[in-house]
This record gives structure tokens, C-alpha cells and sequence, in this order.
């Protein structure tokens, strides 16, 4: 197994081309968000990173990127938001997420009688369905809510082989929620919209180096905060978690980091944004890295079996979410935000977001995507009963 020193170089290194790719090729209007996740997955299948694909084996540095830099990003972005801007998502966003998680309950009902799952996958089928509906409305807290009641763990190889079939269709769907925005803009030959999307694909390109510049009181202040705030959000989630209140951690920081954000002092802070996308690519890099084809080729005609599953799923709820989208005529970069907080959950959500130049909905795309939490499980058990 590679170091955790190798395995952190060579993920800043892919950020790095990334970056520079998009600052001096054609590559510019792919964006970084979406190179960074095609580089870490072309990484990965070629063995220069690991892909933690197995239940057994975990990445230390990945493990800390999920659990620690993912909700550090989450915080330095949302220091730059006016709660008088929420206003204008409104209503909208929540009912595409809403639309997008009844759109992966009928994906997943309409796929199992399509693809004939009770027969290829035998009397673990209703688990299965709950397990991928749970995801794919809130995100891994579902999956394993669902697992742990129906003993799924105990089937080792359907188990991982769902795990590798859900990592690589949750990555290939973050590049199409990038994508998808652009080219249905281009189609319908928005000139105005289509010129506003090409410069956000370019994260905020133009904007992040004016306001970046490096100060090293600005740095220690934006870090101690961070960590600080983490470990005050950990410590408030034990207290409640003992008056039988299961609140994410995700949510107290969100809720800390927009107290916070209405200062002056601490919302002019010029580096936090920088700080924020730079830890959102290593995160997305990350989710690059579990694409681990190989893997799901070992596990042999299963592996295929649950990634057409998993795929069918996905495309059906893409399907729904951006028809209505098009059908009431709202931007479809709010599409893939709402789409993203389903399948990938609250930072990708954010991600996406950023990416897309909608910095008005990177609180709404982490609120929606502890929605889907909340959600996710109750849904889940609901389709394992129906199917």
C-alpha cells in the first residue's frame, strides 16, 4: 500500500494539472471540479492510487478527507455567505430535490422489474433496492441504515460488489451534473445563460484570484476556526445525541459557520474561498479515486448485474429531475445541485454549486442534502417493502 505522504502529493499534484489544464488548454470549459474527478479516477484504474474499494481495507487519507476536509470546505464556503441571498433559491431547489428523490424511488422500482433483480440477485433483492433507494435520496447514512438492519454485511460479496457498483455511478453522475448544465444550454442556444455557465465553469476563476492572497494571521485564523468549529459541532452533536436527538455534525457546523459568516470581520477574510474550492477538489479527487473499474470486472457478471442496477436508477431519476426542470422553465443549474444532494449528497451538492457559479444556493444544496438524510432511510425501507 502506498504512503499517506504519496498518496497526499500525488492528489495536490492532480489538482495542480487540473488547474493548469484549465488555465491554459481548451480544457477551460470543463471546469476543475469535473478534471479532478476523471484524473483521480484515471489514477486510480491505473494503480497510481488506491481505490478502497474493499469493506476491509480503508485509505487513512481518504478516510480523513471524508471525515474532516469535506466538512472543512463546507465551513470556509459557507463563511461567504449573506443570508439575505438565500431568499432567492426559495422554494424551487427543495422541490427538485424532492422530485429528485421520488425520482429514484420509481428508478429503483421500475429497474428492479426490468432488469429481473429477484431472480439475479436471489432473497437479498429487497435489501438491495432499500440500500441504493436510502443512497441515492440521502447518501451513505442510508445506504448503511438499510444494510445494518437487513444483515447485508453478512453477504460479503454482494455487499462490496453494491459498494463499487454505487462509488463508480455516483462519480460518473457528478461529471454529468457538471456537464449536463453546459450542453442543454448550448442546445437551447441561451446566449446569455450559455456565457454566464462557460465562465463558471471555471470555478469563481476570476473572482477567487483577486481575493486570494496569502497571510499568514489570515491563514491561522481561518484554520483555527475551522478545527475549532469541527470539534465544538462533534461535541454539541454527543450532547444532543444523548437527549435522543440525532442531528448531523454537518448541520451545527452549517448553522456555527453562518453565526460566524454575518461578522464583518470574519466574512471579508480573503482567503477562505480559496481555502474552501481547494479542499472541495481534493474531496472530488477523492471520490475520483473510488471509480475502481477493475474491481467491479473481478466481481463478474454480479458486478455487472449491480452496476446496470445502480446506473438504471440514476438515469431514470436524471430523467425526471431535469424534464421537470425544462418543463417549468428553471435554470438547470439548480437541476444538478438538487440532483447532486440526492445521489452524492450535501458537499458534493456544494460542489456542484461552486462549480456551476451558483454561489446563492451553496447553503441550500448542504440544507437539502441533510434533507436527504433525514429522509433517505424512511424512503428506503418504504421501497424495500413495496418492491
Amino acid at each position: 500500500m502506498e504512503s499517506d505522504v504519496y498518496i497526499i502529493a500525488l492528489l495536490i499534484i492532480l489538482i495542480a494539472f487540473s488547474e493548469w489544464l484549465v488555465t491554459h488548454t481548451r480544457a477551460r470549459h470543463m471546469g476543475t471540479a469535473l478534471l479532478v474527478i476523471l484524473l483521480g479516477a484515471v489514477a486510480s484504474n491505473a494503480g497510481l492510487l488506491p481505490s478502497s474499494s474493499s469493506i476491509d481495507e480503508h485509505v487513512p487519507v481518504y478516510d480523513f478527507i471524508f471525515n474532516v476536509v469535506a466538512p472543512l470546505s463546507v465551513f470556509w464556503l459557507l463563511l461567504g455567505v449573506n443570508l439575505k441571498d438565500i431568499r432567492k433559491a426559495g422554494m424551487p431547489i427543495i422541490a427538485l430535490f424532492l422530485i429528485g428523490s421520488a425520482g429514484t424511488a420509481i428508478g429503483v422500482v421500475i429497474t428492479v422489474h426490468v432488469l429481473g433483480i429477484k431472480d439475479s440477485i436471489g432473497p437479498m433483492y429487497k435489501a438491495l433496492a432499500g440500500m441504493l433507494t436510502g443512497t441515492y435520496t440521502g447518501g451513505s447514512i442510508n445506504f448503511n441504515a438499510l444494510a445494518i438492519h437487513y444483515n447485508a454485511m453478512e453477504n460479503g460479496v454482494l455487499f462490496a460488489g453494491t459498494v463499487v457498483a454505487d462509488n463508480i455511478v455516483t462519480a460518473l453522475w457528478m461529471v454529468a451534473t457538471l456537464a449536463i448544465p453546459v450542453i442543454l444550454t448550448s442546445a437551447t442556444r441561451k446566449i446569455k445563460a450559455n456565457e454566464h455557465a462557460d465562465s463558471s465553469s471555471i470555478p469563481g476563476k476570476e473572482e477567487e484570484k483577486e481575493n486570494i492572497g496569502f497571510d499568514v494571521l489570515e491563514l491561522s485564523i481561518l484554520l483555527s476556526l475551522a478545527f475549532g468549529v469541527l470539534f465544538l459541532s462533534e461535541w454539541i452533536r454527543l450532547v444532543f445525541f444523548r437527549w435522543d436527538l440525532n442531528i448531523p455534525v454537518i448541520i451545527i457546523l452549517t448553522i456555527i459557520a453562518l453565526i460566524l459568516a454575518q461578522w464583518k470581520g470574519i466574512s471579508s477574510l480573503r482567503m477562505a474561498n480559496g481555502m474552501g474550492m481547494f479542499s472541495v477538489y481534493l474531496f472530488l479527487v477523492v471520490i475520483g479515486a473510488h471509480c475502481d473499474i477493475v474491481a467491479l470486472i473481478e466481481a463478474g457478471h454480479l458486478g455487472i448485474t449491480l452496476l446496470l442496477f445502480a446506473s438504471m436508477i440514476v438515469i431514470i431519476h436524471g430523467i425526471i429531475i431535469y424534464s421537470t426542470t425544462l418543463l417549468l422553465g428553471w435554470d438547470i443549474r439548480m437541476a444538478s445541485i438538487a440532483s447532486q444532494a440526492n445521489i452524492g449528497g450535501g458537499p458534493t451538492a456544494l460542489a456542484v454549486a461552486k462549480s456551476l457559479g451558483r454561489n446563492d444556493l451553496t447553503l441550500p444544496a448542504i440544507l437539502i442534502g441533510s434533507l436527504g438524510n433525514a429522509i433517505g432511510t424512511f424512503l428506503g425501507f418504504w421501497i424495500a417493502g413495496v418492491v
